[in-house]
């Protein structure tokens, strides 16, 4: 492959897999390469790891808030909607991201994640119990979104019963390129209804506050003010969205690598000590988020390759996360790997995923009941990843197993 093929505007190229090539040219020949836009000015292209780093962890020089964090510009947002989006705290710069994500950190600390692992560890359980006895599932739909939602709706105080309401619309916001989601337009109104059952929701907690984040979003101040209906609804969308899209797709993408390597499977199974590093195995091998993207302040160099001020830099986590000068054979699933100093949470820095303890937790929790339980768990038919530069999601993913015996959650 020439660098002249490379395309990473491409969804087409991601579904494929042949980003993994394209990538893999860009480390070694233009590590920091300026990408042409079909719609836009063009921008950087940061494939390997140290360089991801240097940019993901220096906030002053490589701004969230300038233009957002995906390719197309907020401007290119219809009736004003680019500035109610610059209000998601991940859109956000320090000092004011510094203090937007402290009314949010309370809900994520180490405490409070190991306060959820018991609810979490029995409802790990009952998620296999509801597909073991089958044979078969959708192991996207069955599996993999339930411990994510699960958790998602214990945090924020959604009724069971609308958790999987939260699934259909996260999909159809990730999902704007493709057409099994209504694209742009799917997009839209879905956004619309998490935004209308958002503005429920904290009707419901001002009436009748409880302990739940969303209390205590709606009582907290930033600088003496509350929080607007426009910074709430973003806040909702943030935690709701990327609390169950990423895990899932994790979730995934770590037990389709599993059913491929099947001595890592098997590895697994018989040493559960190694869940620790087999989750950030997972992670780094799923790079569920391909890239997050920057403005550059001022003049500035990464890599020897010098960066203008207004410069739209896209840092290709997907890539660093296989950078070979970064990571012993890259390319080999390894649930052992140590040390695994992978960029998927981010690479440091204040954006660094405010949900990755959590994210790890959910991932022992449920890949310590597949493995034992599902030992001989296989493909059943073609994996269909979603259509996005993105997000690296997995729309479905037939599996087929020896049907086995419900142990119930106490057992689990």
């Amino acid at each position: 492959m020439q660098l002249s093929e490379i395309d990473l505007t491409d969804p087409d190229a991601f579904v494929s897999g042949r980003h993994h090539e394209m990538f893999a040219v860009l480390r070694r020949d233009d590590p920091v390469h300026w990408h042409e836009e079909a719609k836009g000015p063009g921008f950087w292209a940061i494939t390997r790891h140290a360089d991801v780093q240097t940019v993901n962890r220096d906030n002053l020089l490589f701004s969230s808030n300038t233009d957002g964090v995906n390719l197309p510009s907020l401007d290119e947002f219809a009736d004003g909607q680019g500035d109610m989006v610059r209000e998601m705290m991940i859109m956000m710069d320090p000092p004011r991201h510094t203090k937007y994500r402290l009314l949010v950190n309370k809900g994520f600390t180490p405490r409070m994640i190991g306060l959820l692992e018991q609810h979490l560890r029995a409802k790990a359980g009952m998620i296999v119990d509801g597909v073991c006895e089958r044979g078969e599932c959708d192991f996207v739909a069955d599996v993999a979104a339930e411990l994510p939602l699960q958790a998602i709706a214990e945090l924020l105080g959604i009724p069971q019963e609308d958790r999987h309401r939260i699934f259909e619309w996260s999909n159809k916001m990730v999902g704007s390129d493709d057409p099994d989601f209504g694209e742009h337009e799917g997009a839209l109104e879905a956004s619309a209804e998490l935004f209308a059952y958002s503005g429920e929701l904290a009707e419901l907690r001002r009436n009748d506050p409880d302990d739940g984040i969303v209390t205590k979003l709606l009582a907290a101040e930033v600088d003496g003010e509350r929080l607007s209906d426009a910074e709430f609804m973003m806040f909702f969308l943030l935690l709701t969205v990327a609390g169950n899209e990423t895990t899932r797709n994790a979730t995934t993408h770590g037990m389709r690598a599993l059913i491929e390597h099947p001595d890592q499977f098997e590895r697994l199974a018989n040493d559960l000590d190694l869940l620790p590093t087999a989750v950030d195995e997972i992670v780094r091998w799923a790079s569920p988020i391909h890239y997050f993207r920057r403005t550059a302040t001022a003049d500035t160099e990464v890599g020897g390759t010098t960066i203008r001020a207004g410069d739209k830099v896209a840092m290709w986590y997907a890539s660093a996360n296989r950078d070979e000068a970064a990571f012993d054979d890259p390319f080999r699933f390894d649930v052992g790997r140590s040390p695994n100093d992978h960029v998927a949470f981010g690479a440091g820095g204040p954006h660094f995923c405010l949900g990755a303890h959590l994210a790890r937790l959910e991932l022992r929790l449920i890949f310590g009941e597949l493995v034992g339980r599902l030992p001989d768990i296989e493909l059943a038919g073609d994996v269909e990843l979603l259509r996005s530069n993105f997000v690296h999601g997995v729309k479905r993913m037939p599996v087929r197993f020896t049907p086995t015996a419900r142990v119930g959650a106490a057992a689990a």
